[in-house]
């Protein structure tokens, strides 16, 4: 009875490690496919497909219409292999798996390069099928742009940290715009009043008379935790402050938008020590 609680116990962990492996395994094929395009290998890049595979663009062509280009992945793969000067350079930024069974989908955000020169950017979704020999692709559709595409990888930790030390600065010096600003349209504000849970435009309201002062009020955030989610579009966060009102925790929930990072959940909450934790509760009930 003692091993199977323990095994109990144990489940939960070895269900995410087997599913960190099946993500792995589905990224192995589409990591085959760039290092072989950077290679100039179309063994290699052979070996990321099942026969037969397809690539299609989505594009606005000439004639301002919508266009869906296709090829046979067997013409891309004879291109690689085609002696060329500069390299194929495609960098991926993020993704976003999704397995069921032997079917899996990969979409991740991408900038190709020509060598040192930054050609293109957009998105890929790749279809996966788990075959007998692994997954291979068996699908990808792109889009291509040439506007806002991104050089570089953004370190997301620091992106969110500036942006949260930012909202907490504005509410010290009541910049109203900034403050809600970096929260989305339907984000969620819990103070330390049972009564106080507001939409952004809730609070922006509520807050009117804070935001004419000079200062709105003024926490300062340490100790700063960060998590992500698995395709990087989801964060959540934990945070001590110091405050008027002593010690106080703030935690909440962000999100990818097409402006960048957005509070979408921010949690108030005043720390009472152990040891006090009994008067605190003859204090509120009095």
């Amino acid at each position: 009875m003692r091993n199977i609680f323990v095994l109990f116990l144990l489940l939960p962990a070895f269900l995410l490690a087997q599913t960190d492996k099946e993500v792995a395994a589905v990224k192995a094929p589409i990591q085959l496919l760039f290092d072989g395009m950077r290679a100039g290998d179309s063994s290699r890049v052979r070996q990321a497909f099942l026969p037969g595979a397809h690539l299609q663009t989505a594009y606005v062509g000439r004639d301002g219409q919508p266009q869906l280009g296709d090829e046979e992945a067997e013409n891309f793969i004879k291109a690689i292999g085609t002696p060329h000067e500069k390299i194929f350079n495609e960098q991926i930024w993020s993704y976003d798996i999704r397995i069921d069974g032997l079917l899996a989908t990969a979409w991740t955000e991408y900038t190709f390069f020509l060598g040192d020169q930054l050609s293109h950017c957009g998105v890929n979704a790749f279809q996966l099928f788990k075959s007998a020999e692994g997954w291979k692709i068996s699908h990808i559709t792109d889009t291509r742009r040439r506007e806002g595409c991104p050089a570089e990888a953004v370190d997301q930790a620091a992106a969110i940290n500036g942006l949260l030390d930012a909202w907490h600065q504005a509410a010290a010096t009541a910049d109203e715009d900034t403050f809600f600003g970096s929260m989305t349209e339907d984000g969620i504000y819990l103070g330390t009043d049972a009564s106080e849970r507001w939409l952004r435009d809730e609070l922006r309201t509520w807050a009117k008379a804070a935001f004419e002062r000079d200062t709105a009020w003024a926490f300062t955030p340490h100790g700063r935790q960060l998590y992500f989610s698995q395709n990087g579009q989801t964060a959540w966060f934990e945070e001590k402050l110091d405050t008027w009102m002593g010690p106080c925790r703030g935690s909440g929930v962000l999100t990818q938008t097409p402006e960048g990072w957005k509070i979408r959940q921010y949690n108030l909450a005043v720390l009472v020590p152990n040891e006090k934790i009994q008067g605190f509760i003859e204090l509120v009930k009095g």
